[in-house]
């Protein structure tokens, strides 16, 4: 029978119920932190935990590139010309819509290694 899996799924996860799922769910969260999180083991060891800290860190990041857009023209209007202004808008743009994808796709792991199932929404 086939897991349905949401368009967020990310494709580095193997679907839940898998043979690989949790240690490809653990491996892709692992890169979801910073580096310094592989140090502690308990997160390796507890995948709800890892997911969890994956979580918050991952709405931070969103909610601090949210932020910078904020307050870019403001900070950095006096010491950089307007184009370059308008260019780290796009590059912050760009790369928070990328970081509320990955926030969407954490949250979805989580779920999953939690023990929820997915359906089609009509």
């Amino acid at each position: 029978m086939a897991v349905y899996l949401p368009m967020e799924w990310p494709a580095e996860v193997r679907p839940p119920g898998s043979e690989d799922f949790e240690a490809s769910a653990v491996s892709w969260l692992m890169d979801v932190l910073p580096p310094d999180y592989r140090r502690h083991l308990v997160l390796r060891r507890y995948p709800a935990a890892l997911a969890s800290v994956a979580r918050h860190y991952a709405l931070a990041s969103v909610e601090g590139a949210r932020r910078s857009y904020r307050n870019a023209r403001v900070e950095l209007g006096v010491s950089l010309p307007p184009h370059a202004v308008d260019g780290v808008h796009a590059a912050l743009k760009k790369e928070g819509f990328a970081l509320a994808a990955t926030a969407r796709a954490v949250e979805l792991v989580e779920r999953a290694i939690r023990g929820e199932t997915f359906a089609p929404k009509l």
